[in-house]
C-alpha cells in the first residue's frame, strides 16, 4: 500500500536524478550537490522576497564545524582581503559551520566574539577551542531576553580598552535557550549597528520554525538588511540553518547549509579550500537540508 503522497514521490525522484549516479553512496562537489543548492536558493528567495544566489550555497554537516571554521578565517584574512575586496556573497550555516566560522574570524586571543548570555555553549566552547576571546553581551530578561544595542556598545567599548579587537557579532533568533523572537525594528539596529562597526554578522537561525507565539513573526537578518536597502557591498552576514531544529529534528542526520553575502573573491576561494578539506558534506544531509527549505506538498495519502 502506498503511504506517500505523489509530490513526495515526485520529489525524491527529482533529487535522485539530481544526484550524479543516482546514488548517495559517493562524493558530492565539496560545495554540495549543484541541484540541491539550486533548490535552497528558491526556498530562501521566496522566503525573504529578495534574489538568492545558489552558487553562494555551501553544504554542510550541521551548523558546528561551519561557524568555527569562518571564525578562524575571517580573522586571519579579515584585514588582507576584506579591505581591498568588493563584498560579494551571502553565506547560510548549520552546526558543523560553526567552527567553520570560528576558523575564519579567530586568529589568536586578542580577537574577540560578542555573543550573548544566556547561550548555547557551541559559541563560547568554539571560541575557546580556536584561542579567541569571548566577549560577552546580556540579554535583558526584564523585556522578553531582548537584546539592547547599548549593551552592545557597552561591551564593545569595554573589549576595545582591553586591546581585544571585535572581529563580529553572534545572534540567535530565535533564542536558545531563551526563546525570544526578536522584533523587526530590533534586528534593523543590530544590522546598523554591524554596518557602523564593520563586524560580522553572525546569525543563527536555525530556530526559524520554532515560534509558536501567534504574534511573533520570525524574519531572516538577510531579508531586513535588504529591505534597509544594504547590498553586497554594505555589511557582512552570516546566517545559520540545520535540520536539527524545527518540527523535523533529524540532528543525528546531520545536516545543513550555508550562503555567504559580504565576502570579496579571495575570501571566497579560501573558504571553498577549506571546504574541499573535508571533500564533502555527508549525502544524506545534503538531501534533508533541501527538503527543510523546500518541503514535499501534502496532496493526498493512499494509506
Amino acid at each position: 500500500m502506498g503511504c506517500c503522497s505523489a509530490d513526495s514521490i515526485e520529489q525524491a525522484r527529482k533529487i535522485l536524478d539530481q544526484i550524479p549516479g543516482r546514488a548517495t553512496g559517493a562524493y558530492s562537489h565539496s560545495q554540495g550537490i549543484k541541484g540541491l543548492c539550486d533548490t535552497i536558493a528558491a526556498a530562501i528567495e521566496a522566503r525573504d522576497g529578495f534574489p538568492a544566489d545558489p552558487n553562494d550555497i555551501f553544504m554542510t554537516d550541521g551548523a558546528s564545524p561551519a561557524v568555527s571554521f569562518h571564525l578562524k578565517l575571517s580573522c586571519y584574512m579579515f584585514h588582507e582581503f576584506l579591505t581591498k575586496a568588493c563584498m560579494t556573497d551571502w553565506i547560510f550555516l548549520p552546526y558543523f559551520q560553526v567552527h567553520m566560522m570560528m576558523q575564519s574570524l579567530i586568529k589568536s586571543e586578542k580577537d574577540g566574539i560578542l555573543c550573548p548570555i544566556p547561550q548555547y555553549p557551541l559559541y563560547s566552547a568554539s571560541i575557546a577551542l580556536h584561542g579567541g576571546t569571548l566577549v560577552s553581551y546580556y540579554l535583558d530578561e526584564a523585556t522578553g531576553w531582548g537584546l539592547e544595542v547599548s549593551e552592545l556598545k557597552k561591551q564593545l567599548q569595554e573589549a576595545k580598552s582591553n586591546g581585544i579587537t571585535v572581529r563580529a557579532l553572534v545572534v540567535i533568533n530565535p533564542g536558545n535557550p531563551t526563546r525570544q523572537v526578536l522584533a523587526e525594528e530590533n534586528q534593523k539596529a543590530i544590522v546598523e549597528f554591524c554596518k557602523e562597526e564593520g563586524l560580522v554578522l553572525l546569525a543563527d537561525e536555525v530556530y526559524q520554525e520554532n515560534v509558536y507565539v501567534p504574534e511573533k513573526k520570525f524574519h531572516s537578518f538577510k531579508k531586513v538588511a535588504r529591505s534597509m536597502g544594504y547590498g553586497e557591498k554594505d555589511i557582512h552576514l552570516v546566517s545559520f540553518q540545520s535540520v536539527s531544529k524545527g518540527y523535523y529534528g533529524e540532528c543525528g542526520k546531520r545536516g545543513g547549509y550555508m550562503e555567504v553575502i559580504g565576502f570579496g573573491a579571495d575570501v571566497r576561494e579560501h573558504i571553498y579550500k577549506l571546504a574541499s578539506v573535508n571533500l564533502c558534506s555527508n549525502i544524506t544531509g545534503q538531501i534533508l537540508a533541501s527538503l527543510v527549505m523546500s518541503p514535499p506538498m501534502v496532496i493526498s495519502f493512499a494509506i
